[in-house]
């Protein structure tokens, strides 16, 4: 069946598979041509995302099992859909003791079947940080004993024995120290984890370990059930999650889709492959990995940048550095972030690096000398300023792609290297490069631990904090997202379309994803005020002193990116005098605050969560949201978001329509066919009320939808003109033509036009005009009674 369109699935016990099932017919009325699901395979009990698989072998039973799956499969079919779905080969759920593949190599360390499964280094006793105290102190306060074949730790955490030690019966205090000593595994202080895991995990969370997913035996076993779902035609392709978690994220990828065509379809359709990769500023997604494109973050920026109006960068960012203190432009906030992140969360990771590049250096006279001293200097400052994720390099070889990166951060990290060391970064760009002296499995596994950290790093202090704590304008603080840019033009944007056009037509366009940091509508409207940047100031300046009156001790930081997410995330219909709507909104921004305050990690944090602060906040949220203590704001506010309500849908449609007719694949994440005012998750994944929606499909009353249904239609009706049509970006002329984007899809004799008003002027369109085939379309014409305008010609 043709790829036209995708719908967004996040599947968990409260919305299993009989739940998409009954929604089926609804998306094809809408126009999808795919389901997309969230992970399907056994996750932990409860989970909510399906991220943290105990069981790669089966199908999660909370969500239906496996017969579940074959129904929801069955009604898709029948109503012409195929099915998508989301794989996590970087790593597993190892928590609560459910995956027994990891119990496994608890109980029988290195001598455990499965052993290769799990990246660990078995030189030592596998780190398990759980206690929360020191050993010592937690066997002397009796929180550790052993019942039947386990120990068991608070009466929660259970780990299996040795086989030999299995008979051993109750045992305490010394006799107990001495048990515990001869484990697989060392029981852990929970601090300790940063520092000394001697394992590899996703990100910072400990009950995700990371897989060796590049040894065969390990994919072929991690896999075995995608295949046979392929197989049988019960999935028409899969999303890749984290690839750049992987040891060799090209390599992966071309197994896989090798796999996939050894076992083709009597219809010759190949499987598509989309990976969640993050691409930096500048760089460019690899054409030869076997895929079909990223599942879409790039887009998402693409898209955003046109929203926004250049004109608002200096006037935001000097109020930003004025109110908070802090730099007016990202850079600054980014390196410190990073710094931050590094030394406080990846120190067991980082030893490890630089371990593995001191055995690589000393195994060739030709870099004996550099020290590890040196080397970390050397590594953590390259960490610091990393233009990318990682490189891909394999120790003995590298992609051409990668040559850039390494001159990029060279360049970068030259003002920070200590000075008669800059031999010592060089040794270490040759060898990321397959380049450099020495042993070529040591420098299999150096460059290995340095690309595999390198992303975390990048994740985790760009998104994860300084984005909690740059404020300049949220719209531009999302995933995937270059921070230190406010805006883009229109001729860039077509220059990038041209491109996907050309390399990347089946690659996944997206907007609003499970991991987005502020709903997509919620982007759109604030970047409005890049519009009005002195309207929103001067609103600004009066809100503040009424938060200050109602907490005068929050911190002007915190008080400006509060009220940036209430306007921008204010409910669609939500009145001033709704004590009980507002009172759920104080709810949801009270738990986006606390997330935000804990990741930014400047006045809270998860390791030490300052109450007492992130109480008084949750207090001014609720005491503006009140409609005593807040009326007046909550009477400016309503006539601001009325004030910019016209400018907010037109962005808003914008952004829908880009999605919707450029070259790809339109993704449409669950729910956002209404306005999508949602927050980081969990809000963004709170359930969809989908009568409302069949109701507003039916009678045409929500434009977001309305547009949403009519371009779906266009792209089923005409699919070749959008899977294969070139792109030709059309001149507009005169007034305001930098606010618009014009298009044509060309696909033999049929012609779409596409038209969008990024920003509609106030004075209106004059003589502007959009030129077609010599034509002069006015641009007051086009845009007489809507800001989009997709046609046939």
């Amino acid at each position: 069946m043709t790829l036209r369109a995708t719908y967004r699935l996040q599947m968990h016990k409260d919305f299993p598979f009989q739940a998409a099932e009954a929604i089926v017919p609804y998306l094809e009325r809408l126009g999808i041509s795919h389901l997309y699901l969230s992970p399907i395979t056994t996750a932990a009990k409860g989970s909510t995302h399906g991220y943290d698989v105990v069981d790669p072998t089966a199908i999660n039973p909370e969500l239906g099992g496996e017969e579940g799956y074959r129904a929801l499969v069955a009604t898709a079919r029948a109503h012409g859909l195929g099915v998508i779905i989301d794989i996590v080969p970087n790593h597993m759920g190892v928590a609560g003791g459910e995956n027994a593949w990891w119990n496994d190599v608890l109980a029988r360390g290195e001598a455990s079947e499965y052993a290769n499964v799990f990246d660990i280094d078995y030189s030592r006793p596998i780190v398990l940080p759980v206690l929360g105290d020191p050993l010592p102190q937690a066997l002397e306060q009796g929180a550790i004993a052993v019942e039947g074949a386990e120990i068991v730790a608070y009466g929660e955490h259970r780990f299996p024995l040795r086989p030999e030690d299995r008979a051993v019966g109750a045992v305490t205090g010394e006799a107990l120290a001495e048990l515990l000593d001869r484990q697989h595994y060392r029981l852990a202080w929970w601090r300790t984890a940063d520092d000394e895991l001697n394992w590899r995990r996703f990100f910072t969370v400990n009950e995700l370990a990371g897989v060796r997913i590049g040894q065969e035996p390990v994919f072929e076993r991690t896999h075995a059930l995608y295949f046979r779902l392929w197989q049988e035609g019960l999935i028409d392709g899969v999303r890749i999650d984290h690839v750049d978690g992987l040891t060799d994220p090209a390599g992966y990828c071309r197994r896989l889709r090798a796999r996939f065509e050894s076992m083709p379809r009597d219809d010759g359709t190949p499987a598509i492959i989309w990976v969640e990769k993050i691409l930096g500023a500048g760089e460019p997604l690899a054409r030869d990995w076997g895929i079909d494109g990223t599942s879409g973050y790039d887009f998402m920026e693409e898209v955003n940048l046109l929203l926004h109006d250049p004109a608002g960068e200096a006037p935001l960012a000097e109020a930003w550095a004025r109110i908070s203190g802090r730099a007016a432009d990202f850079p600054p906030e980014e390196l410190q972030a990073r710094q931050d992140v590094l030394a406080w969360a990846f120190e067991g990771q980082l030893n490890g690096c630089i371990r593995a590049f001191a055995a690589l250096a000393a195994s060739d006279p030709q870099s004996a000398a550099i020290t590890p001293e040196m080397l970390r200097r050397a590594i953590v400052r390259l960490l610091w300023v990393f233009p990318v994720y990682r490189t891909y390099g394999l120790g003995d070889s590298a992609p051409g792609a990668d040559a850039a990166i390494r001159a990029e951060a060279r360049a970068r990290v030259q003002s920070l290297i200590p000075p008669g060391e800059d031999f010592v970064t060089d040794a270490i760009m040759a060898w990321l490069a397959g380049e450099g002296p020495g042993d070529t499995e040591l420098a299999h596994e150096a460059v290995r631990r340095f690309q595999q950290l390198s992303a975390p790093v990048a994740a985790k202090g760009v998104e994860d904090t300084a984005f909690y704590r740059y404020g300049r304008l949220l719209s531009r603080n999302d995933v995937g997202f270059d921070a230190t840019r406010f805006a883009g033009d229109v001729a860039e944007f077509h220059d990038r379309m041209q491109a996907r056009a050309a390399d990347w037509p089946r690659a996944l366009l997206a907007t609003a994803t499970h991991d987005h940091k502020r709903g997509e509508d919620v982007r759109a409207r604030l970047a409005v005020l890049s519009q009005i940047p002195d309207r929103w100031l001067a609103a600004v300046e009066g809100w503040d002193a009424e938060a200050v009156r109602l907490a005068p001790d929050v911190d002007p930081a915190d008080r400006y990116m509060l009220l940036q997410m209430i306007y921008g995330a204010w409910p669609q219909g939500l009145r001033a005098d709704d004590a009980d709507g507002l009172t759920d909104f104080a709810e949801r921004l009270s738990a986006w605050q606390e997330k935000a305050l804990r990741e930014g990690k400047l006045r809270s944090s998860w390791e030490a969560p300052a109450e007492a602060y992130e109480g008084q906040v949750k207090a001014l949220i609720a005491a503006l949201l009140d409609p005593g203590q807040g009326r007046t704001f909550l009477a400016d506010l309503a006539a601001f978001l009325e004030e910019t309500a016209p400018a907010a849908e037109a962005a808003m449609l914008a952004q829908l329509a880009l999605r919707l007719t450029v070259p790809g694949v339109p993704d449409t994440y669950q729910g956002t066919e209404l306005p999508d005012y949602s927050l980081v998750d969990p809000d963004n994944r709170r359930p969809v009320d989908y009568a409302a929606r069949e109701r507003a499909l039916a009678d045409g009353s929500a434009p977001k939808l309305a547009l949403l249904a009519e371009i779906l239609a266009l792209r089923r009706d005409h699919a070749g003109v959008f899977a294969d049509g070139s792109y030709h970006p059309l001149p507009v002329s005169g007034q305001g033509a930098e606010r618009v984007v014009a298009f044509l899809r060309v696909a033999g004799d049929v012609r779409l036009l596409v038209a969008v008003a990024l920003r509609m002027p106030a004075d209106g369109w004059g003589e502007a005009a959009v030129t077609v085939a010599d034509e002069a379309m006015p641009l007051a014409t086009l845009f007489a009674d809507r800001s989009v305008v997709v046609r046939l010609l």
